[in-house]
Protein backbone atom coordinates (compact mmCIF):
# COMPACT_ATOMS: atom_id res chain seq x y z
CA UNK A 1 0.00 0.00 0.00
CA UNK A 2 1.57 3.42 -1.23
CA UNK A 3 1.54 6.19 1.13
CA UNK A 4 0.54 9.04 -1.39
CA UNK A 5 -3.20 9.98 -1.16
CA UNK A 6 -3.98 10.44 -4.59
CA UNK A 7 -6.54 14.19 -4.84
CA UNK A 8 -9.28 13.45 -7.33
CA UNK A 9 -10.76 17.13 -8.16
CA UNK A 10 -14.29 17.56 -9.40
CA UNK A 11 -14.48 20.85 -9.28
CA UNK A 12 -15.52 20.95 -12.89
CA UNK A 13 -18.27 18.27 -12.23
CA UNK A 14 -19.55 17.65 -9.24
CA UNK A 15 -19.00 21.27 -8.45
CA UNK A 16 -20.34 22.56 -11.60
CA UNK A 17 -23.79 20.89 -10.03
CA UNK A 18 -24.28 23.34 -7.61
CA UNK A 19 -27.30 25.62 -8.11
CA UNK A 20 -25.99 28.47 -10.07
CA UNK A 21 -22.60 27.60 -10.20
CA UNK A 22 -22.45 26.74 -14.27
CA UNK A 23 -18.75 27.66 -15.84
CA UNK A 24 -18.24 28.65 -19.23
CA UNK A 25 -15.18 26.68 -21.77
CA UNK A 26 -13.34 29.56 -21.07
CA UNK A 27 -13.60 29.57 -17.13
CA UNK A 28 -13.65 25.77 -16.79
CA UNK A 29 -10.00 25.94 -18.97
CA UNK A 30 -8.69 28.67 -16.62
CA UNK A 31 -9.58 26.22 -13.62
CA UNK A 32 -8.21 22.97 -15.28
CA UNK A 33 -4.66 25.34 -15.82
CA UNK A 34 -4.94 26.29 -12.07
CA UNK A 35 -5.73 22.28 -10.45
CA UNK A 36 -2.45 21.26 -12.65
CA UNK A 37 -0.54 24.01 -10.77
CA UNK A 38 -2.48 23.26 -7.90
CA UNK A 39 -1.53 19.28 -7.91
CA UNK A 40 -4.33 17.22 -8.27
CA UNK A 41 -3.68 13.47 -9.76
CA UNK A 42 -7.06 13.61 -11.31
CA UNK A 43 -9.47 16.00 -12.80
CA UNK A 44 -12.72 15.43 -13.62
CA UNK A 45 -13.67 17.36 -16.23
CA UNK A 46 -17.30 16.84 -16.42
CA UNK A 47 -19.91 14.55 -17.77
CA UNK A 48 -19.39 14.39 -21.83
CA UNK A 49 -22.85 13.01 -22.43
CA UNK A 50 -24.54 15.82 -21.12
CA UNK A 51 -24.57 18.28 -23.50
CA UNK A 52 -22.38 19.30 -26.19
CA UNK A 53 -21.00 21.93 -24.19
CA UNK A 54 -19.93 19.46 -21.37
CA UNK A 55 -18.56 17.46 -23.77
CA UNK A 56 -16.61 20.52 -25.63
CA UNK A 57 -15.20 21.08 -22.05
CA UNK A 58 -14.09 17.89 -21.31
CA UNK A 59 -12.53 17.60 -24.86
CA UNK A 60 -10.42 20.56 -24.01
CA UNK A 61 -9.65 19.98 -20.70
CA UNK A 62 -7.79 16.67 -22.18
CA UNK A 63 -6.40 18.21 -24.39
CA UNK A 64 -4.95 21.25 -22.86
CA UNK A 65 -3.76 19.30 -19.64
CA UNK A 66 -0.58 17.63 -19.31
CA UNK A 67 0.39 16.07 -16.39
CA UNK A 68 -3.16 14.96 -14.57
CA UNK A 69 -5.34 12.50 -15.44
CA UNK A 70 -8.91 13.27 -16.90
CA UNK A 71 -11.71 12.11 -16.32
CA UNK A 72 -15.55 11.94 -17.47
CA UNK A 73 -17.97 10.77 -15.58
CA UNK A 74 -20.35 8.12 -17.36
CA UNK A 75 -23.49 6.36 -16.43
CA UNK A 76 -24.02 2.14 -16.78
CA UNK A 77 -25.05 2.70 -20.46
CA UNK A 78 -23.09 2.19 -23.04
CA UNK A 79 -23.65 5.82 -25.13
CA UNK A 80 -22.35 7.53 -22.15
CA UNK A 81 -19.58 5.52 -21.99
CA UNK A 82 -18.48 5.39 -25.75
CA UNK A 83 -18.94 9.42 -25.71
CA UNK A 84 -16.48 9.56 -22.45
CA UNK A 85 -14.05 7.74 -23.83
CA UNK A 86 -14.58 10.27 -27.32
CA UNK A 87 -13.97 12.92 -25.08
CA UNK A 88 -10.92 12.15 -23.05
CA UNK A 89 -9.14 10.11 -25.90
CA UNK A 90 -7.05 13.24 -26.61
CA UNK A 91 -5.64 13.37 -22.79
CA UNK A 92 -1.97 12.34 -21.42
CA UNK A 93 -3.45 9.95 -18.92
CA UNK A 94 -7.42 9.52 -19.88
CA UNK A 95 -9.98 7.67 -17.26
CA UNK A 96 -13.32 6.73 -17.50
CA UNK A 97 -15.26 6.98 -14.36
CA UNK A 98 -18.51 4.89 -14.71
CA UNK A 99 -21.05 4.22 -11.96
CA UNK A 100 -24.38 2.85 -10.48
CA UNK A 101 -26.64 2.95 -7.95
CA UNK A 102 -25.93 -0.28 -5.11
CA UNK A 103 -28.25 0.38 -2.67
CA UNK A 104 -31.83 -1.10 -2.02
CA UNK A 105 -33.38 1.91 -2.36
CA UNK A 106 -31.75 3.42 -5.53
CA UNK A 107 -31.77 0.20 -6.74
CA UNK A 108 -35.97 -0.67 -6.97
CA UNK A 109 -36.60 3.13 -7.09
CA UNK A 110 -34.44 4.55 -9.85
CA UNK A 111 -32.96 1.98 -11.47
CA UNK A 112 -36.09 -0.50 -11.87
CA UNK A 113 -33.37 -2.82 -11.67
CA UNK A 114 -32.42 -6.48 -9.29
CA UNK A 115 -29.64 -6.94 -7.75
CA UNK A 116 -28.70 -9.16 -10.49
CA UNK A 117 -29.21 -7.04 -12.87
CA UNK A 118 -27.46 -4.40 -11.36
CA UNK A 119 -24.25 -7.03 -11.12
CA UNK A 120 -24.42 -7.67 -15.01
CA UNK A 121 -24.44 -3.89 -16.21
CA UNK A 122 -21.37 -3.51 -13.99
CA UNK A 123 -19.73 -6.31 -15.60
CA UNK A 124 -20.71 -5.09 -19.21
CA UNK A 125 -20.18 -1.81 -18.53
CA UNK A 126 -16.90 -1.82 -16.56
CA UNK A 127 -15.64 -4.59 -19.68
CA UNK A 128 -16.99 -1.70 -22.25
CA UNK A 129 -14.74 0.66 -20.43
CA UNK A 130 -12.05 -1.15 -19.99
CA UNK A 131 -11.73 -2.06 -23.43
CA UNK A 132 -11.32 1.89 -24.53
CA UNK A 133 -9.38 2.96 -22.18
CA UNK A 134 -6.61 1.99 -19.76
CA UNK A 135 -7.69 3.68 -16.63
CA UNK A 136 -11.19 2.69 -15.47
CA UNK A 137 -12.76 4.30 -11.94
CA UNK A 138 -16.01 2.23 -10.89
CA UNK A 139 -18.47 4.47 -8.51
CA UNK A 140 -20.82 2.77 -6.40
CA UNK A 141 -23.47 5.05 -6.34
CA UNK A 142 -25.35 5.24 -2.43
CA UNK A 143 -22.39 2.74 -1.20
CA UNK A 144 -23.31 3.86 2.32
CA UNK A 145 -26.65 2.54 2.62
CA UNK A 146 -26.00 -0.64 0.33
CA UNK A 147 -26.38 -3.88 1.70
CA UNK A 148 -22.59 -4.90 2.38
CA UNK A 149 -22.79 -8.26 1.01
CA UNK A 150 -24.15 -6.94 -2.39
CA UNK A 151 -21.75 -3.90 -2.09
CA UNK A 152 -18.78 -6.34 -1.76
CA UNK A 153 -20.21 -9.05 -4.97
CA UNK A 154 -20.51 -5.26 -6.87
CA UNK A 155 -17.14 -4.48 -6.23
CA UNK A 156 -15.69 -7.90 -7.18
CA UNK A 157 -17.31 -8.14 -10.58
CA UNK A 158 -15.95 -4.24 -11.31
CA UNK A 159 -12.62 -5.17 -10.26
CA UNK A 160 -12.44 -8.35 -12.34
CA UNK A 161 -13.79 -6.35 -15.30
CA UNK A 162 -11.17 -4.23 -15.49
CA UNK A 163 -11.69 -1.09 -12.82
CA UNK A 164 -8.44 -0.40 -11.05
CA UNK A 165 -10.23 2.68 -8.90
CA UNK A 166 -13.13 1.73 -6.55
CA UNK A 167 -15.10 4.95 -5.40
CA UNK A 168 -17.69 4.16 -2.06
CA UNK A 169 -19.49 7.42 -2.29
CA UNK A 170 -20.97 8.64 0.79
CA UNK A 171 -23.53 9.56 -1.96
CA UNK A 172 -26.01 11.67 0.50
CA UNK A 173 -23.72 12.81 2.94
CA UNK A 174 -25.54 9.55 5.52
CA UNK A 175 -22.14 8.86 6.99
CA UNK A 176 -19.95 9.13 10.21
CA UNK A 177 -16.38 8.62 10.21
CA UNK A 178 -16.47 5.48 12.48
CA UNK A 179 -19.18 3.88 9.58
CA UNK A 180 -17.41 5.00 6.75
CA UNK A 181 -14.30 4.03 8.00
CA UNK A 182 -15.41 0.66 8.72
CA UNK A 183 -17.07 0.11 5.54
CA UNK A 184 -13.92 0.30 3.69
CA UNK A 185 -11.87 -2.27 6.17
CA UNK A 186 -14.42 -4.38 5.66
CA UNK A 187 -14.61 -4.08 2.00
CA UNK A 188 -10.86 -4.61 1.41
CA UNK A 189 -10.58 -7.26 3.80
CA UNK A 190 -13.51 -9.10 2.55
CA UNK A 191 -12.84 -8.76 -1.56
CA UNK A 192 -10.76 -11.22 -2.80
CA UNK A 193 -9.01 -9.50 -5.39
CA UNK A 194 -9.31 -5.83 -3.05
CA UNK A 195 -5.62 -5.48 -4.28
CA UNK A 196 -6.17 -4.93 -7.62
CA UNK A 197 -7.78 -1.61 -7.19
CA UNK A 198 -7.08 2.16 -5.44
CA UNK A 199 -10.34 2.51 -3.13
CA UNK A 200 -11.29 6.00 -2.79
CA UNK A 201 -13.62 7.98 -0.79
CA UNK A 202 -16.29 10.58 -2.01
CA UNK A 203 -18.13 12.19 0.36
CA UNK A 204 -20.87 14.72 0.48
CA UNK A 205 -21.00 17.30 3.46
CA UNK A 206 -24.88 17.01 4.24
CA UNK A 207 -23.94 16.79 8.33
CA UNK A 208 -21.22 18.40 8.06
CA UNK A 209 -18.60 15.13 8.36
CA UNK A 210 -17.35 14.95 4.69
CA UNK A 211 -14.06 15.65 5.31
CA UNK A 212 -14.10 13.51 8.72
CA UNK A 213 -15.04 10.68 6.84
CA UNK A 214 -12.97 10.77 3.98
CA UNK A 215 -9.62 10.86 6.46
CA UNK A 216 -11.20 7.98 8.31
CA UNK A 217 -11.56 6.06 5.02
CA UNK A 218 -7.95 7.11 4.43
CA UNK A 219 -6.92 5.70 7.89
CA UNK A 220 -9.01 2.50 7.04
CA UNK A 221 -6.63 2.00 3.57
CA UNK A 222 -8.86 4.45 1.37
CA UNK A 223 -5.60 5.70 -1.29
CA UNK A 224 -7.59 8.43 -3.19
CA UNK A 225 -10.02 11.22 -2.22
CA UNK A 226 -12.80 12.98 -3.94
CA UNK A 227 -13.35 16.53 -3.75
CA UNK A 228 -13.72 19.98 -4.64
CA UNK A 229 -12.06 23.70 -4.34
CA UNK A 230 -13.93 25.43 -1.58
CA UNK A 231 -16.38 22.40 -0.57
CA UNK A 232 -18.59 23.10 -3.70
CA UNK A 233 -20.77 20.63 -4.81
CA UNK A 234 -24.46 19.43 -4.86
CA UNK A 235 -26.26 20.06 -1.80
CA UNK A 236 -24.25 20.71 1.18
CA UNK A 237 -21.23 20.39 -1.38
CA UNK A 238 -18.18 17.98 -1.09
CA UNK A 239 -15.11 17.74 1.27
CA UNK A 240 -12.86 20.38 0.48
CA UNK A 241 -9.42 20.02 -1.50
CA UNK A 242 -7.66 22.43 0.76
CA UNK A 243 -9.15 20.88 3.47
CA UNK A 244 -8.04 17.19 2.94
CA UNK A 245 -4.67 18.30 1.82
CA UNK A 246 -4.08 20.47 5.17
CA UNK A 247 -5.03 18.16 7.69
CA UNK A 248 -3.12 15.73 5.90
CA UNK A 249 0.39 18.07 5.80
CA UNK A 250 -0.42 19.33 9.44
CA UNK A 251 -1.31 16.23 11.06
CA UNK A 252 1.03 13.62 9.49
CA UNK A 253 1.79 12.17 13.12
CA UNK A 254 -1.40 10.48 13.35
CA UNK A 255 -2.00 10.00 8.73
CA UNK A 256 1.61 8.95 7.84
CA UNK A 257 0.60 9.50 4.15
CA UNK A 258 0.89 12.71 1.97
CA UNK A 259 -0.33 14.05 -1.25
CA UNK A 260 1.29 16.11 -3.77
CA UNK A 261 -0.82 19.20 -3.50
CA UNK A 262 0.88 22.14 -4.12
CA UNK A 263 0.10 23.93 -0.60
CA UNK A 264 1.36 27.46 -2.05
CA UNK A 265 -1.38 27.74 -4.67
CA UNK A 266 -4.46 27.07 -2.17
CA UNK A 267 -5.25 30.40 -1.90
CA UNK A 268 -5.33 31.11 -5.24
CA UNK A 269 -7.22 28.00 -6.67
CA UNK A 270 -9.99 28.87 -3.80
CA UNK A 271 -10.17 32.66 -5.01
CA UNK A 272 -10.40 31.56 -8.65
CA UNK A 273 -13.23 29.62 -7.94
CA UNK A 274 -14.86 32.03 -6.26
CA UNK A 275 -14.96 34.44 -8.28
CA UNK A 276 -15.91 32.42 -11.55
CA UNK A 277 -19.45 31.09 -9.34
CA UNK A 278 -19.61 34.00 -7.42
CA UNK A 279 -19.67 31.40 -4.18
CA UNK A 280 -17.66 33.90 -1.77
CA UNK A 281 -15.71 31.67 1.07
CA UNK A 282 -17.78 31.67 4.60
CA UNK A 283 -15.50 34.23 6.70
CA UNK A 284 -14.50 31.39 9.70
CA UNK A 285 -14.21 28.85 6.51
CA UNK A 286 -11.26 26.43 7.37
CA UNK A 287 -7.90 26.91 5.57
CA UNK A 288 -9.66 30.08 2.60
CA UNK A 289 -11.87 31.74 4.76
CA UNK A 290 -10.94 35.44 5.68
CA UNK A 291 -10.49 34.72 9.77
CA UNK A 292 -8.67 31.80 9.18
CA UNK A 293 -5.49 33.46 10.04
CA UNK A 294 -7.08 36.54 12.02
CA UNK A 295 -6.59 36.92 15.58
CA UNK A 296 -8.83 39.51 17.68
CA UNK A 297 -8.93 38.07 21.30
CA UNK A 298 -6.03 40.12 23.32
CA UNK A 299 -5.37 36.46 24.96
CA UNK A 300 -5.02 35.53 21.42
CA UNK A 301 -3.45 38.27 20.06
CA UNK A 302 -0.51 38.32 23.10
CA UNK A 303 0.24 34.96 22.18
CA UNK A 304 0.61 35.81 18.72
CA UNK A 305 2.97 38.74 19.16
CA UNK A 306 5.29 36.24 21.08
CA UNK A 307 5.12 33.01 19.16
CA UNK A 308 3.03 32.59 16.46
CA UNK A 309 2.40 28.98 16.89
CA UNK A 310 1.30 28.98 19.77
CA UNK A 311 -2.57 30.04 18.34
CA UNK A 312 -1.93 28.98 14.86
CA UNK A 313 -0.71 25.15 13.49
CA UNK A 314 0.24 26.41 9.97
CA UNK A 315 1.22 29.48 8.36
CA UNK A 316 -0.50 31.88 5.83
CA UNK A 317 2.40 31.45 3.86
CA UNK A 318 2.25 27.86 3.59
CA UNK A 319 -1.56 27.85 2.01
CA UNK A 320 -0.50 30.84 -0.20
CA UNK A 321 -1.88 33.49 1.59
CA UNK A 322 0.84 36.87 1.76
CA UNK A 323 0.51 40.01 2.97
CA UNK A 324 -1.13 42.24 0.69
CA UNK A 325 1.57 45.00 -1.03
CA UNK A 326 1.14 48.53 -1.45
CA UNK A 327 4.18 49.06 -3.92
CA UNK A 328 1.85 49.37 -7.00
CA UNK A 329 0.39 52.73 -7.19
CA UNK A 330 -0.30 55.79 -10.05
CA UNK A 331 3.58 56.26 -10.74
CA UNK A 332 4.33 52.43 -11.39
CA UNK A 333 5.01 51.66 -15.35
CA UNK A 334 4.22 48.54 -17.89
CA UNK A 335 7.44 46.62 -16.49
CA UNK A 336 6.59 46.88 -13.24
CA UNK A 337 2.92 46.46 -13.51
CA UNK A 338 3.83 43.16 -15.47
CA UNK A 339 6.34 42.03 -13.07
CA UNK A 340 3.17 41.89 -10.25
CA UNK A 341 1.16 40.38 -13.00
CA UNK A 342 3.75 37.94 -13.28
CA UNK A 343 3.92 37.11 -9.25
CA UNK A 344 0.80 36.87 -9.20
CA UNK A 345 0.54 33.98 -12.02
CA UNK A 346 -0.70 35.94 -14.85
CA UNK A 347 0.62 35.49 -18.01
CA UNK A 348 -1.28 38.27 -20.65
CA UNK A 349 -1.50 38.95 -24.16
CA UNK A 350 -0.70 42.07 -25.58
CA UNK A 351 -4.03 43.03 -26.12
CA UNK A 352 -5.48 42.14 -22.62
CA UNK A 353 -2.35 43.50 -20.98
CA UNK A 354 -2.95 46.90 -22.54
CA UNK A 355 -6.24 46.65 -21.51
CA UNK A 356 -5.54 45.39 -17.93
CA UNK A 357 -2.71 48.06 -17.76
CA UNK A 358 -5.47 50.92 -18.74
CA UNK A 359 -7.96 49.56 -16.33
CA UNK A 360 -5.15 49.46 -13.48
CA UNK A 361 -4.02 53.90 -13.74
CA UNK A 362 -7.84 54.49 -13.69
CA UNK A 363 -8.17 52.13 -10.60
CA UNK A 364 -4.32 53.82 -9.08
CA UNK A 365 -5.84 57.38 -9.41
CA UNK A 366 -9.87 56.38 -8.22
CA UNK A 367 -7.93 54.61 -4.93
CA UNK A 368 -4.86 56.27 -2.16
CA UNK A 369 -3.49 52.30 -2.28
CA UNK A 370 -3.62 49.17 -4.60
CA UNK A 371 -3.83 45.68 -3.37
CA UNK A 372 -2.82 42.49 -5.10
CA UNK A 373 -6.17 41.72 -4.44
CA UNK A 374 -7.58 44.80 -6.33
CA UNK A 375 -5.43 43.53 -9.34
CA UNK A 376 -6.92 40.09 -9.04
CA UNK A 377 -10.11 41.25 -9.14
CA UNK A 378 -8.85 43.65 -12.11
CA UNK A 379 -7.89 41.44 -14.37
CA UNK A 380 -10.03 38.77 -13.30
CA UNK A 381 -13.00 40.93 -15.11
CA UNK A 382 -11.00 41.81 -17.54
CA UNK A 383 -10.59 38.60 -18.97
CA UNK A 384 -14.02 37.60 -17.98
CA UNK A 385 -15.48 40.50 -19.83
CA UNK A 386 -13.42 40.15 -23.38
CA UNK A 387 -14.63 40.49 -26.29
CA UNK A 388 -18.19 40.15 -25.79
CA UNK A 389 -21.32 41.32 -28.07
CA UNK A 390 -22.57 43.70 -25.35
CA UNK A 391 -20.23 45.36 -23.59
CA UNK A 392 -20.55 48.56 -20.81
CA UNK A 393 -19.43 52.18 -21.65
CA UNK A 394 -20.62 54.10 -19.96
CA UNK A 395 -22.84 54.66 -16.32
CA UNK A 396 -24.36 57.65 -14.53
CA UNK A 397 -26.50 57.59 -12.00
CA UNK A 398 -28.89 60.43 -9.97
CA UNK A 399 -30.13 59.19 -6.36
CA UNK A 400 -30.82 60.22 -3.08
CA UNK A 401 -33.75 59.88 -0.52
CA UNK A 402 -36.25 61.47 -2.62
CA UNK A 403 -36.40 59.29 -5.60
CA UNK A 404 -37.28 58.04 -8.30
CA UNK A 405 -33.21 57.03 -8.81
CA UNK A 406 -32.44 57.48 -12.38
CA UNK A 407 -29.61 56.00 -14.39
CA UNK A 408 -28.35 57.02 -17.65
CA UNK A 409 -26.55 54.08 -19.41
CA UNK A 410 -24.38 52.99 -22.82
CA UNK A 411 -23.83 49.91 -23.77
CA UNK A 412 -21.89 48.27 -26.84
CA UNK A 413 -23.93 45.90 -28.43
CA UNK A 414 -22.27 44.46 -31.64
CA UNK A 415 -20.42 47.42 -32.05
CA UNK A 416 -22.93 50.07 -32.13
CA UNK A 417 -23.28 52.67 -29.08
CA UNK A 418 -26.87 52.84 -27.36
CA UNK A 419 -27.97 55.08 -24.24
CA UNK A 420 -31.24 54.70 -22.79
CA UNK A 421 -31.94 56.81 -19.37
CA UNK A 422 -34.04 54.68 -16.78
CA UNK A 423 -35.50 54.89 -13.80
CA UNK A 424 -36.34 52.45 -10.64
CA UNK A 425 -36.77 51.47 -7.27
CA UNK A 426 -32.98 52.47 -5.64
CA UNK A 427 -30.41 53.03 -8.58
CA UNK A 428 -29.65 49.57 -9.16
CA UNK A 429 -33.06 48.89 -10.20
CA UNK A 430 -32.72 51.96 -12.60
CA UNK A 431 -29.31 50.36 -13.82
CA UNK A 432 -31.09 47.13 -14.47
CA UNK A 433 -34.14 48.35 -15.71
CA UNK A 434 -31.72 50.10 -18.39
CA UNK A 435 -30.00 47.14 -19.61
CA UNK A 436 -33.44 45.30 -20.22
CA UNK A 437 -34.47 48.55 -22.26
CA UNK A 438 -31.29 48.26 -24.04
CA UNK A 439 -31.37 44.78 -24.39
CA UNK A 440 -34.62 42.88 -24.16
CA UNK A 441 -34.69 40.13 -22.12
CA UNK A 442 -38.05 39.41 -20.79
CA UNK A 443 -37.77 36.09 -20.17
CA UNK A 444 -35.46 36.27 -17.68
CA UNK A 445 -35.36 36.11 -14.12
CA UNK A 446 -32.18 37.21 -11.89
CA UNK A 447 -32.01 35.07 -8.94
CA UNK A 448 -29.33 36.78 -7.00
CA UNK A 449 -27.34 40.27 -6.73
CA UNK A 450 -24.48 39.96 -4.35
CA UNK A 451 -21.65 42.94 -3.57
CA UNK A 452 -18.37 42.43 -1.28
CA UNK A 453 -15.39 44.84 -1.38
CA UNK A 454 -12.45 43.50 -2.93
CA UNK A 455 -10.31 45.19 0.56
CA UNK A 456 -11.18 47.06 3.12
CA UNK A 457 -11.38 50.79 3.41
CA UNK A 458 -14.45 53.31 1.51
CA UNK A 459 -12.44 53.54 -1.56
CA UNK A 460 -12.65 49.62 -1.72
CA UNK A 461 -13.09 48.12 -5.03
CA UNK A 462 -16.18 46.23 -5.52
CA UNK A 463 -16.75 42.75 -7.08
CA UNK A 464 -20.63 41.91 -7.69
CA UNK A 465 -22.37 38.64 -8.77
CA UNK A 466 -25.31 38.56 -10.54
CA UNK A 467 -27.86 35.21 -11.33
CA UNK A 468 -29.58 34.90 -14.26
CA UNK A 469 -31.97 32.09 -15.25
CA UNK A 470 -33.80 31.73 -18.18
CA UNK A 471 -36.35 28.01 -19.05
CA UNK A 472 -33.92 26.52 -16.59
CA UNK A 473 -30.41 27.84 -17.80
CA UNK A 474 -28.90 29.68 -15.15
CA UNK A 475 -25.55 32.04 -15.87
CA UNK A 476 -23.62 33.80 -13.36
CA UNK A 477 -21.67 37.08 -14.43
CA UNK A 478 -19.57 38.99 -12.17
CA UNK A 479 -18.16 42.30 -12.15
CA UNK A 480 -15.18 44.87 -10.73
CA UNK A 481 -14.62 48.18 -10.68
CA UNK A 482 -14.32 50.64 -7.85
CA UNK A 483 -17.82 52.55 -8.54
CA UNK A 484 -19.98 49.59 -7.46
CA UNK A 485 -22.95 50.68 -9.66
CA UNK A 486 -20.08 49.98 -12.70
CA UNK A 487 -19.29 46.96 -11.51
CA UNK A 488 -22.75 46.28 -10.89
CA UNK A 489 -23.20 46.59 -15.01
CA UNK A 490 -20.33 44.72 -15.57
CA UNK A 491 -21.78 42.17 -14.00
CA UNK A 492 -25.06 41.70 -15.35
CA UNK A 493 -24.00 42.33 -18.73
CA UNK A 494 -21.59 39.43 -18.36
CA UNK A 495 -24.54 37.17 -17.15
CA UNK A 496 -26.45 38.23 -19.87
CA UNK A 497 -23.77 37.74 -22.79
CA UNK A 498 -23.43 34.14 -21.16
CA UNK A 499 -27.31 33.57 -21.41
CA UNK A 500 -27.27 34.77 -24.86
CA UNK A 501 -23.96 31.98 -25.44
CA UNK A 502 -26.66 29.38 -24.06
CA UNK A 503 -30.26 30.11 -25.67
CA UNK A 504 -30.50 27.15 -28.02
CA UNK A 505 -28.44 24.44 -26.21
CA UNK A 506 -30.47 21.77 -24.12
CA UNK A 507 -28.83 20.00 -22.35
CA UNK A 508 -29.87 16.27 -21.15
CA UNK A 509 -30.87 15.41 -18.01
CA UNK A 510 -26.78 16.04 -16.25
CA UNK A 511 -27.75 16.37 -12.88
CA UNK A 512 -26.31 13.02 -11.05
CA UNK A 513 -25.25 12.18 -8.21
CA UNK A 514 -22.23 10.03 -7.01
Amino acid sequence: MTDTILIFDTTLRDGEQSPGCSMNLEEKLQVAAQLETLGVDIIEAGFAIASPGDFEAVSEVARQCKRATIASLARAATADIERAWEAVQHAERPRIHTFIATSPLHMRVKLNKSPDEVLEAIDRTVRLARNLCPDVEWSAEDATRSDPDFLARAIETAIAAGARTINLPDTVGYATPETYGAMFRDMIGRVPNADLAVFSTHCHNDLGLAVANSLAAVMAGARQVESTINGIGERAGNAAVEEIAMALKVRHDVMPVRSNIVSTEITRASRLISGITGFQVQPNKAIVGANAFAHESGIHQDGMIKDASTYEIMTPESVGLTQSSLVMGKHSGRAAFRQKLQELGYELGDNAFQDAFARFKELADAKKAVYDEDIVALVDDEVNSGHAAIQVKEVEIYCGSNGPQRAILTLEVDGEDKTVTSRGNGPVDALFNAIRMIVPHDSSIMERYEVHAVTGGTDAQAEVSVLLSENGRTTRGRGAHHDTMVASARAYVNALNKMMVKRGKAPVDAKVAS
